[in-house]
């Protein structure tokens, strides 16, 4: 059977708009933005406009001209060949391998504040392995049933989101609120911190992910059709919910008080807390909080997962990324992850003091190597744009609009935006080098190369 065969089209819009919802709008770095105070609203409303809207548009564009599976790894293989590719497959894939053990501590983290408040550091680690094989089995069945993790993290997700936000208006109006917003606070300046750029790569962290549906573009009924309004719908609706509920997190606590890991729980607790009814309103949506951790683990293992097989497949990873299920799935990629996530959280959970600590440090980690395949992305869509100029297309296939020039200018302007927070992850003015972020960067750096290598030795990469 070959491999377009196995493919089932299972995707309509309505999944690629959960898909995008349940990958890009994430409770666990709320806490992590709220930390700049109001100031991050001023970020945010800017970077939507300098980096988020143009990035959709690049990452529609090429997912309905170019519905092809892997995603990113495909778009780069076109403009720049299977060498880079092989790159950034890798890149892609080896992120959310160190991604996924810093949103399951930060599960362990919510679910020792929920219900066991003297849990161990030790305990909490146990508890975030056992989660990434879950992931682990979540991503081998196939995507007909699988993709339900997804769209139902993203109901549950939208909900807390809402309930947040309601619940920071009825607060502010019967309590008062926390910070003071206005433009004072809310534009930059010496006086109120806005300048400190210690979490500021939180929300561009926070903005990424729209391509992810991509990886899986020959399982969408119509990605031609479907791809554009599902992408910009999701933006509308992750930009709204990102600033109302970290104004509804600012409206609860002083931003100098807010905790990177309990945070989104504190809120909750003093929103609807302190009776017997309340307090199990908030451990019940503590609960959905944590599937929806598990959902955005298991979602963006979907999509690396993919990409790298099909790396592998092109014979520019080990063969054992390629391994695959009867229903096409991939079984090997799938299993490699598993094995690198949990060492990875085991060896740096010994090493961090507490579980912000570790959260952070593996979060910025794999921060690092996540923005390196976006680079590569927008640079790849200038040249393919070029290579393409003189191709007709059909009229369905969704186009950046503007002149050439601009489009090319707002592309760079993207790159340029993701090396930036790639210096902000191991560089903070006044604080120093995170040298565990550095030299973690850089064995995966390093690792990768040694794959391209050996890669490059193949007959088949070696005709391309």
């Amino acid at each position: 059977m070959s491999e377009q065969q196995k493919i089932i089209k299972t995707l309509g819009i309505r999944d690629i708009f959960l898909f995008c919802v349940s990958a890009v709008l994430l409770l666990d770095t709320l806490a992590a933005g709220a930390v700049m105070g109001p100031t991050v609203i001023f970020w945010w409303v800017l970077l939507t406009i300098l980096f988020l809207i143009p990035f959709g548009a690049i990452s529609t564009e090429l997912g309905s001209a170019y519905p092809e599976q892997g995603g990113i790894y495909a778009w780069v293989k076109r403009a720049y060949g299977q060498r880079m590719a092989s790159r950034i497959s890798w890149y892609y894939w080896a992120n959310v391998a160190v991604w996924i053990p810093a949103i399951f501590i930060l599960f362990a983290g919510v679910f020792s504040q929920l219900f066991f408040p003297d849990m161990s550091l030790t305990s909490q680690i146990v508890l975030g392995v056992s989660l990434i094989w879950v992931v682990v089995i979540a991503n081998i069945v196939a995507l007909n049933i699988g993709k339900w993790v997804p769209n139902i993290g993203a109901a549950i997700k939208l909900a807390i989101f809402a309930i947040l936000i309601i619940g920071g208006i009825s607060y502010g109006l019967e309590n008062g609120i926390a910070n003071e917003f206005s433009l004072a606070t809310m534009i930059p300046s010496s006086e109120n911190g806005g300048w400190s750029l210690q979490y500021l790569p939180a929300v561009v962290y926070g903005m990424l992910g729209f391509e992810l549906a991509s990886a899986s573009s020959a399982e969408m009924k119509n990605p031609k059709r479907d791809l554009p309004k599902a992408v910009f719908s999701s933006i509308a609706v992750v930009v709204a919910a990102y600033l109302l509920a970290t104004s509804a997190i600012l409206v609860a606590q002083p931003a100098e008080n807010v905790d990177v890991v309990d945070g989104l729980i504190d809120t909750l607790s003093t929103f609807f807390g302190g009776s017997p009814l309340g307090d199990a309103f908030v451990v019940f949506l503590g609960v959905g909080a944590l599937y929806t951790f598990f959902s955005n683990g298991a979602t963006w293992a979907m999509g690396a997962n993919r990409a790298a097989a099909e790396a592998a497949i092109d014979k520019e990873l080990p063969q054992a990324f390629a391994i695959e299920t009867k229903h096409g799935t991939p079984l090997g990629a799938s299993i490699l992850l598993g094995v690198v996530a949990s060492v990875l959280l085991t060896l740096y959970g010994f090493m961090a003091g507490n579980n912000e600590d570790l959260f952070w440090s593996l979060f910025a980690f794999s921060g690092v190597i996540f923005m390196l395949p976006y680079v590569a992305m927008c640079t790849a869509f200038v040249k393919i744009r070029s290579q393409d100029a003189h191709k007709e297309r059909d009229a369905e296939v969704f186009r950046f609009p503007g002149k050439p020039g601009f489009v090319k200018a707002c592309a760079y302007l993207c790159a340029t935006i993701l090396a930036v927070t790639i210096t902000l992850f191991i560089y903070v003015p006044g604080e120093g080098v995170a040298w565990e972020v550095l030299w973690g960067a850089l064995a995966t750096i390093v690792i990768g190369e040694i794959l391209t290598f050996r890669s490059s030795k193949s007959p088949e990469l070696a005709r391309a």
